[in-house]
C-alpha cells in the first residue's frame, strides 16, 4: 500500500486516482503511524517551498520521513514535494529543506523566449542508464512541468533531464529516495506508467 502524505498542499486525489488506475492501492493521510506502516510513500506538494516546510515541521512529520527513509521504504516526492528533499532553496529568501539529496532549489534561468513559469509538456533524458522507476518509458516520453525554480548541484542523483532553455533536473534518486519535477498524476499515460514502476517497488530493492 502506498501512503500519500497530507500536509495541507499537493494534487492529493488525483495522485490517488492515478495510482487506482495502475491497481495500486493507497490513502491519503497525516497520520504518522499510518505513513510508517505504508509500503512506500509519496511527498506531493504545490505552492511555495518555505510555507510547505512550515507546514511539514507544524504537523511532526520531518521525523516521519526520515523514520520512512531509514527504514528503506521508497519514498517519491512530486513537484515541490521533490525540491523539499534538497538541503536548501532560494526561493524567495533562503529556507532549509528536508536534506535526504545534496543540493539546491534555485530559480529556472530566465533567458530570452523561456517564460516563468516552466508549464507545459518536455521530453525526457534519461542518459547512459535508465533507473527503475522509468523502466516502462522509452527515451523522449513527454511529461507535464509546472515549475519556476529546479534543482542544481545534484549531478549524482540526477536521472532524468528535460531541456527548457538550458538543461533541467527532472528526476533524482539517491538510494530509496525518488524525486520528480514533473507531475505524473497529469502525465496521461506516460505518468500512469512511472507510478505503476513506483508501485512495484519494494523496501530495500533500491
Amino acid at each position: 500500500m502506498t501512503v500519500i502524505v497530507d500536509y495541507g498542499v499537493g494534487n492529493l486525489f488525483s495522485l490517488k486516482s492515478s495510482l487506482a488506475v495502475v491497481g495500486e492501492e493507497s490513502v491519503i493521510s497525516s497520520d504518522k503511524m499510518v505513513i510508517e506502516r505504508a509500503d512506500r510513500v509519496i511527498l506531493p506538494g504545490v505552492g511555495a517551498f518555505r510555507d510547505a516546510m512550515e507546514k511539514l515541521r507544524a504537523s511532526g512529520l520531518v521525523d516521519t520521513l526520515r523514520k520512512v527513509v531509514s527504514q528503506g521504504k521508497p519514498l517519491l516526492g512530486i513537484c515541490l514535494g521533490m525540491q523539499l528533499l534538497f538541503d536548501k532553496s532560494y526561493e524567495y529568501g533562503e529556507h532549509e529543506g528536508l536534506g535526504f539529496i545534496s543540493g539546491v532549489v534555485a530559480p529556472i534561468p530566465v533567458k530570452e523566449g523561456i517564460k516563468i513559469p516552466h508549464m507545459g509538456w518536455n521530453a525526457l533524458s534519461f542518459g547512459e542508464q535508465k533507473h527503475t522507476l522509468f523502466r516502462y518509458l522509452s527515451e523522449g516520453d513527454y511529461v507535464y512541468f509546472v515549475h519556476s525554480y529546479a534543482a542544481v548541484g545534484c549531478e549524482s542523483a540526477v536521472i532524468a533531464r528535460t531541456e527548457y532553455g538550458s538543461p533541467v533536473t527532472a528526476a533524482v534518486a539517491k538510494g530509496n529516495i525518488l524525486g520528480c519535477q514533473f507531475h505524473p498524476e497529469k502525465s496521461g499515460e506516460v505518468g500512469l506508467k512511472i507510478l505503476r514502476a513506483f508501485a512495484e517497488i519494494k523496501e530495500g530493492e533500491l
